[in-house]
């Protein structure tokens, strides 16, 4: 009799299944030929390679280099190409399209709008350029046979004060396509309670909000998030792994904060191989996304910087499987947990699980069962 826990999908499988993406920066994705087309056409001359495929290149060398100074530096040239309405149509397009030809059909990114003002756009126009790519790319999608659905997050940096009019400006075009609020930078020095205004506007406004917390500051960046702050989400959340203890029999005994965090299913947006370029993982197989999962934490998958991460949905559950053995069933667990997570009303959240994402799996699922009965068929046959 075959088990059904021996489904570990392979990478066409993986490719093909429904995926959701709750933590992706819109500046970490670009194609290495938009951004030299980018740089030509607005007259920027810092790219550090003109050709496409050695810039990709160096786009992941910088971010794996340990160095934060040049890791910095790799934001500084995607943003730099991305300071006119047509760029930002652009990017944001091609954005949509890249991801639902990987598999997701549902994405939420996110992008801070002060940081596309340099060549005079105001961050109402910034909004409504993206806003305009993302519906196109949904529409090229379509017609290549893909679904994706994309919402914007609009990010306020953290070292900066415009917060509370970032707030604003999600809170006005919320029915035109943002779904929600993120503060993200540097944590240590910054944390998220110098931002508590913008916070305090949104739950007013009974709007939605995730913050950059436990990444690199750790338990009290989480923690500010969550009890002052009042983060629906945490983005990345990977140092919760700091109030857990495990024994050397294996036993796990979670303290307060990371008891709160599972009791009240705060999602978590893990960025595994982001993660480990940060240092907040040794390896895939140290990665606290294992244990997590494990433990049940409302823990989902995420590519945060698909550029300066030379990654993708389907590349991070490939490396998943790899290491942990995960199977379909797997997959859909931390697809589910994202789509309910996710910050649009409850019953497109609900009618996204149950008319799109089951029934993808399931018929991967089948697949698989139908080659294994096949395969079983031929071994049986040879053996007679």
């Amino acid at each position: 009799m075959m088990s059904p826990t021996l489904n570990v999908p392979g990478q066409d499988q993986i490719r093909r299944a429904p995926k959701v993406l709750l933590h992706d920066h819109l500046d970490g994705g670009l194609r290495p030929g938009t951004i030299v087309d980018l740089a030509a056409v607005n007259g920027y001359d810092g790219l550090p390679e003109s050709d496409p495929d050695k810039l990709g290149i160096w786009f992941r060398e910088a971010a794996d280099s340990g160095s934060l100074e040049r890791y910095l530096e790799t934001f500084a040239h995607t943003c730099a190409v991305m300071q006119t309405r047509d760029s930002l149509v652009r990017v944001a397009a091609e954005c949509a399209e890249d991801l639902a030809a990987d598999g997701v059909v549902y994405a939420e990114i996110r992008y801070a709008p002060e940081q596309h003002l340099e060549a005079g756009l105001s961050l109402e126009e910034v909004v409504e350029a993206v806003n305009e790519g993302f519906r196109e790319g949904e529409r090229r999608a379509r017609q290549d046979g893909n679904r994706i659905r994309v919402g914007a997050l609009l990010t306020a940096m953290r070292h900066a004060a415009r917060s509370l009019e970032i707030a604003e400006l999600a809170n006005r075009y919320r029915e035109q396509g943002v779904v929600g609020f993120d503060i993200a930078g540097a944590e240590a020095g910054f944390p998220p309670t110098r931002h508590l205004d913008a916070f305090e506007y949104l739950k007013r406004e009974n709007n939605h909000f995730t913050i950059h917390a436990g990444e690199a500051f750790g338990l009290p960046s989480i923690w500010q998030a969550i009890q002052w702050c009042g983060a629906d989400r945490l983005g990345h959340g990977v140092r919760i792994i700091d109030d857990i203890e495990v024994a050397e029999d294996g036993s796990v005994k979670l303290g307060r904060l990371a008891s709160y965090v599972r009791d009240k299913r705060i999602p978590l947006e893990l960025c595994p191989t982001s993660n480990l370029q940060t240092g907040a993982a040794a390896s895939y197989a140290e990665h606290p996304i294992g244990l997590l999962r494990r433990l049940h934490f409302r823990a989902t998958v995420n590519t945060d910087n698909r550029l300066m991460s030379g990654t993708s949905m389907s590349q991070e559950f490939e490396k998943l499987t790899e290491t942990f053995g995960y199977t379909l069933e797997d997959m859909q667990w931390f697809t589910v947990n994202a789509m309910k997570s996710a910050f649009i009303p409850f019953d497109e959240r609900l009618a996204m699980i149950s008319d799109v994402i089951k029934p993808g799996y399931a018929e991967l699922k089948s697949e698989w069962l139908f080659e294994q009965t096949a395969a079983t068929s031929v071994s049986t046959s040879v053996a007679g």
